[in-house]
């Protein structure tokens, strides 16, 4: 499972299909919008897609998806809906954007224990994991889809 920390780069990397949506467990965004009002993903799409002539100033992640606006919002809607879309700004929460921005959840003991899906999965991440540092400690460039 998965936390993301910034709304539009985990929106997009959903959409490319880098992340799958069944591996996030939530988004913890820094927006304050609501995607299914009209006027408020107006606003949100064209900060993200680059076009409102502000594009630099709102990180425009999704300029190269402008033909795809209906997917992004269906997947937000569907993100809200789910219980993955959580807002801090709409509670007065004002957070920094950071350069990492997804996480994964460690399981514990209790809940490997339960499901055995999980824990070999479990299992498999931590054995792929260590493949990834020992080609790091290499000087190794890892491949960005690993």
């Amino acid at each position: 499972m998965k936390i993301g920390i910034s709304y539009s780069r985990c929106v997009k990397d959903i959409i490319e299909n880098k992340v799958s949506i069944d591996d996030v467990l939530v988004i913890i965004a820094r927006t304050n919008f609501d995607p299914e009002n009209d006027n408020e993903w107006n606003s949100i799409w064209q900060g993200y897609a680059g076009t409102d002539g502000f594009g630099m100033f709102n990180h425009p992640e999704w300029h190269k998806f402008r033909e795809r606006e209906k997917e992004f919002r269906d997947l937000s809607i569907k993100l809200k809906k789910d219980g993955k879309l959580h807002q801090p700004r709409k509670f007065g929460a004002h957070t920094q954007r950071m350069t990492n921005y997804w996480y994964d959840v460690i399981l514990s003991p209790e809940d490997l224990k339960n499901n055995p899906a999980a824990e070999s999965a479990w299992e498999d991440y931590k054995i792929a994991a260590k493949l990834g540092s020992v080609k790091r400690d290499l000087g190794l460039a890892l491949d960005n889809d690993f």
